[in-house]
């Protein structure tokens, strides 16, 4: 959500950060909007003293035993016009707020500018492992393991789920483990299992709503099925003054997700790189504007630090200005390299994606805390530490042994009680 305010008084540097994500100028159609519904609450103000002092003349006339009768018409003319100004100025801030809540937020002034092409290289970690055999997918390992099965699931669910079975699905568990205990022991996160049905208000307030609804599933009670644990974990805090002294707030969560992927089509068709059910680890925090710079790269490191310990070869790229999520205004997109990928040349997909929504979220949740008396926004932040099923993937593709058994990472060895997956 953004404030009218800075746009009344920044309508051409609101225009032109909404430019460099490719969203057309519009602040003449918002301040429009926002001057009509001024003018009419100058209105209904103006109305109510006439009410006002018509009631009291009434009252004073009455006081002194005469007859005010043809007062009483100004009164309930008043009302009248009242309650129709006041149902003029409702439909007004209900179309406000509707164009608002489907803007995106505004971004960081050093981003690249443009699209995917345009992210910027920070960082790469890790050797990339030379095989000496063209290295497969995980689809082919997972099947000759006996580990990965898709056709039942498509019986079960129909395209773009999956089944786990034996020591892969026991790779999800000790990955899940492995993670929330990284951030619970090493970087202070607090564990929740959050909801994965939530209402749309609560959708709406880290903005999957209304813009993304083709991309979510819903149940038949009106209720959403989560895309990520961003949105049970951030809206924590929604409708709420958060006391100063506890902040930041840091939660991590594993949960499964769901997404429609409607605007996907025909990308990713192949194995767990894009399902409709995945699982994930989450972190989100929560603290005050001078903070959420050092936090996004606290967060970032928290998710490398996890790449680092399962020996996975990633790269950290800053995402350009048309290629940031809706509610981000900073985004680290943490890459993973995937050998089996492209036939066997590899290539880097992504595993983590770290963000900075400053005051964003926290504007359409009347997310609050209280500095030195005032009340302030708070700012909200998000990564994913890691995707559980695209990590599965990296392990066995880059785990890869030429008899078709995976090595695993020794962070994983007292999880998995064992240093390799066999095939039978």
């Amino acid at each position: 959500m953004h404030d009218i305010r800075f746009i009344r008084e920044n309508p051409k540097i609101f225009d032109e950060n909404l430019n460099k994500r490719g969203v057309s100028s519009c602040s003449k159609e918002i301040l429009k909007l926002d001057n009509d519904k001024r003018k009419l609450q100058t209105l209904i103000q103006e109305k109510q003293k006439i009410r006002n002092d018509v009631s009291k003349k009434i009252a004073e006339i009455k006081s002194k035993g005469d007859n005010a009768d043809n007062l009483f018409s100004e009164v309930s003319n008043a009302k009248k016009e009242i309650v129709e100004l006041e149902q003029n100025e409702n439909q007004l801030t209900v179309k406000l707020n509707k164009y608002l809540l489907e803007l995106p937020n505004l971004i960081d002034d050093d981003l690249p500018i443009g699209g995917e092409e345009n992210n910027k290289l920070l960082r790469k970690w890790g050797k990339i492992k030379n095989f000496k055999f063209t290295p497969k997918d995980h689809v082919e390992l997972g099947e000759n393991l006996s580990g990965i099965d898709f056709p039942t699931a498509a019986k079960l669910s129909g395209s773009r789920f999956v089944m786990l079975y034996g020591q892969l699905a026991k790779l999800e568990r000790a990955l899940k483990s492995f993670m929330i205990d990284t951030l619970t022991d090493a970087y202070g996160y607090k564990e929740v299992m959050p909801p994965v049905l939530v209402n749309e208000k609560t959708m709406t307030g880290t903005g999957q709503l209304p813009k993304f609804s083709d991309d979510l599933f819903k149940t038949t009670d009106d209720r959403w099925l989560i895309p990520t644990a961003e949105v049970p974990l951030t809206n924590i805090v929604s409708d709420t003054i958060v006391t100063e002294n506890l902040l930041p707030l840091r939660y991590a969560a594993y949960t499964q997700c769901f997404r429609a992927e409607a605007g996907a089509a025909g990308r990713d068709t192949r194995g767990m790189i894009r399902n409709h059910q995945f699982s994930k680890v989450e972190m989100v925090s929560i603290c005050d504007e001078n903070s959420s710079v050092e936090e996004l790269e606290r967060m970032t490191g928290a998710a490398e630090s996890i790449l680092q310990s399962l020996e996975l070869p990633y790269r950290v790229v800053l995402l350009a200005s048309e290629d940031i999520g809706f509610s981000a205004k900073r985004t680290y997109d943490i890459e993973v390299w995937l050998p089996g990928q492209n036939q066997g040349s590899g290539c880097y997909r992504e595993i983590s994606s770290c963000s900075n929504c400053g005051s964003f979220q926290a504007r359409r949740m009347k997310a609050r805390f209280k500095e030195n008396g005032k009340n302030k926004f708070l700012h909200t932040l998000n990564g994913s530490g890691l995707a559980v099923g695209r990590t599965i993937i990296a392990i066995l593709e880059n785990g890869q042994l030429p008899n078709g058994d995976i090595l695993l990472p020794k962070a994983l060895h007292n999880y998995m009680k064992t240093d390799k997956i066999i095939k039978n």
